[in-house]
């Protein structure tokens, strides 16, 4: 079973309500809920509703950790094998859409990249800035780089310490990839859709929620770390405004607002990457979602 749809959609109610009523195990398809660091900014499940169902994958990794869609998808491989030995029914839950078309179609099989090449790049970054890099990219692997935004700073670095650590293009080894972990075929699949209005609401009402209940206290510690900023938990929607705001650059109500307006974008892109990329799920709204799916589900 996998679920998926736009941030606060109601994706993680939903995956319990079929886990606590077939018997299964919620297994995270989120990439920043695997981060210990960011239980409460994150919406991880709360310590009552993960008591209520098995969850696995949730919370797991150091947000010092680049932890890549390859890790996840070794990590994901386990639990649900794990689960269908116990006879129980893998409910794989989240927004993160690499993760599941990792999942159903595969992934590009790239060598861990060693410490030193991925410092030595991302100090380029920070005293070169990201023009260089991409002018550098656009001279060593003219075909990778015309696929990216020349300002996108993430897959910039990532194509380049690939280069450096393989001496291989990426987009090589994306021809090579690991198979399938799931026969999609087999698969029940549901997009969660939401009105945009209603799904603005709920984006705008959970953040105000997390503020309440500890973000700020959440990002102050994660702060205090010094960590590399380019880290993907550095990233999660909301970190980085709230990270101005303890600074003393803004109010808290300023940052909050820009983190809604940057969760309000992904939920969008959310929605179209899907569109695009997984044309074949089924898209449902909550509503749809309960009325067809907490009847006989199978594995």
């Amino acid at each position: 079973m996998l679920i998926a749809g736009p941030t606060a959609s109601g994706k993680s109610a939903l995956a319990l309500e079929l886990a606590q009523r077939h018997g299964g195990v919620v297994i995270n398809a989120d990439s920043m809920q695997v981060y210990r660091d960011l239980r409460v900014l994150t919406a991880r499940p709360s310590p009552d509703e993960e008591a209520r169902a098995p969850h696995r994958l949730y919370g797991h990794v150091d947000a010092a950790e680049n932890y890549s869609v390859g890790q996840w998808c070794r990590d994901a491989g386990a639990a649900i094998a794990e689960a269908r030995t116990v006879g129980k029914l893998p409910v794989l839950v989240g927004g993160t859409g690499l993760y599941f078309k990792a999942l159903t179609m595969g992934l590009a099989a790239v060598p861990p990249i060693p410490a030193d090449i991925r410092a030595a790049i991302r100090g380029r970054l920070q005293r070169d800035g990201v023009g260089v890099l991409y002018r550098e990219l656009m001279e060593r692997d003219q075909t990778v780089a015309l696929r990216l935004m020349p300002n996108d700073r993430s897959r910039i670095t990532r194509a380049l310490e690939v280069l450096d650590a393989t001496g291989r293009s990426l987009a090589d080894w994306h021809r090579e990839g690991m198979a399938p972990l799931l026969d999609a075929k087999d698969a029940v699949k549901i997009f969660l859709v939401c009105e945009r209005d209603e799904l603005v609401r709920r984006i705008e009402t959970r953040f105000e929620t997390m503020l309440t209940a500890g973000a700020l206290d959440e990002v102050r510690a994660l702060a205090a770390r010094n960590l590399d900023p380019l880290l993907p938990a550095m990233k999660a929607h909301g970190v980085p405004w709230l990270i101005r705001h303890l600074r003393g650059e803004i109010s808290l109500e300023e940052a909050a607002e820009g983190a809604k307006m940057d969760t309000r974008r992904y939920a969008k892109r959310q929605v179209t990457w899907f569109r695009n990329q997984m044309p074949e799920w089924l898209w449902l709204t909550p509503e749809q979602a309960r009325g067809e799916l907490l009847g006989t589900v199978t594995a």
